[in-house]
């Protein structure tokens, strides 16, 4: 099967075709999408203005992360579903949607940066993360393009809304 017959039967499943009929369903959808991404980018920028250096200097990056990323990975469980559930109302039309392609290439980035963060950075952290060291280079690099990838995450998607122009009927 390729991309394209997977994605036409996705978008002819009853859920999908439910989503395209209905005259709430997607905005529903969407609002509930842009409350999951609010979630995360929130969230995640008082992580990485931590890592920056830029705010909540008395805590530990540590204390920062523990307190706040499990609220994360709820947003991003949201925004995923939701996600999810719009591209399938729509999808041989999202593949071919250069807005949606990029934000799908910054959040596979974003991952990237997380996982590099968290596997080599992150490592390290108890030499530096006192409470009172600045944060290395590589962590405030982290905290950086994390906060570049997700602000362009947030504007590609706004974009693919504005530049989708098949109809549904």
């Amino acid at each position: 099967m390729d991309i394209a017959a997977i994605t036409s039967w996705l978008q002819s499943t009853p859920a999908a075709e439910f989503i395209i009929f209905s005259s709430w369903a997607f905005p529903l959808i969407e609002a509930i999408h842009v409350i999951g991404i609010a979630l995360v980018f929130g969230i995640i920028a008082i992580v990485d203005l931590r890592l920056l250096g830029l705010a909540s200097n008395s805590l530990r990056v540590t204390e920062v992360a523990r307190d706040c990323l499990h609220w994360t990975w709820l947003g991003f469980a949201i925004a995923v579903v939701t996600g999810f559930l719009m591209f399938m109302s729509n999808a041989t039309v999202y593949l071919s949607n250069g807005f949606f392609l990029w934000k799908m290439f910054l959040l596979l980035l974003a991952g990237i940066n997380m996982m590099v963060f968290e596997f080599i950075t992150a490592r390290s952290i108890s030499t530096w993360d006192d409470g009172t060291s600045a944060v290395p280079l590589a962590g405030r690099l982290a905290g950086f393009f994390s906060l570049a990838f997700w602000l362009g995450v947030i504007a590609t998607g706004r974009w693919i809304g504005f530049t989708l122009f098949e109809l549904p009927f």
